[in-house]
């Protein structure tokens, strides 16, 4: 079976998959992708925690999402952990056996906390696993005071209806050949 897929489709399905979405704090600006494709995730924090600011962003990263890089954001410190891969892949014909697993960004002083009344995004790009399904980003959102910790998966399928803290979801569509991207 060969499925094509326009623009205008990907954008239909993205509004389909982002209504109960709507409801989440921290969510992907652009939910679906073509698999095995360079994507940008720019993932938008739309409140802090009980009223207090955000001081700190920290990203989980799904398996099979490669080469991870983060966006500076002006005012906010980055650091990225890396861990031991279970199965190495090739990039640019060098063997990785050790990626990105986790991304954060720190808020460098008070002034550039991230108050509750405004909203803002964190980004980062990598490369999709070839393979279609859902892919989940866990963010841990740490305020002044307290933390939210958006990391709840459905026991099954991708809604996110019944959860208090999803992780935000990507949905991956099939795609034909892939072309290396950056």
């Amino acid at each position: 079976m060969t499925f094509t897929f326009t623009i205008k489709s990907i954008a239909f399905f993205a509004i389909l998959t982002g209504a109960g979405a709507a409801f989440s704090h921290v969510v992907l600006d652009e939910p679906v992708a073509l698999a095995g494709n360079s994507y940008k995730a720019a993932l938008r924090v739309s409140h802090g925690c009980a009223g207090s600011p955000t001081t700190a962003i920290t990203v989980r990263l799904p398996a099979g999402f490669q080469g991870a890089k983060p966006m500076p954001k002006p005012g906010w410190n980055l650091s990225i952990r890396r861990e031991k891969l279970a199965q190495p892949y090739s990039s640019h014909g060098k063997q990785i056996t050790d990626d990105v697993s986790e991304i954060r960004w720190t808020a460098a002083t008070p002034a550039n906390w991230l108050p509750d009344a405004y909203f803002d995004e964190f980004v980062l790009r990598g490369t999709l696993p070839p393979t279609a399904g859902a892919l989940w980003f866990k963010v841990l959102q740490t305020c002044e005071t307290g933390q939210l910790d958006w990391s709840q998966l459905p026991r099954e399928g991708t809604s996110t209806q019944g959860l208090t803290s999803p992780a935000a979801l990507l949905e991956l569509l099939p795609s034909g050949p892939t072309s290396h991207q950056h």
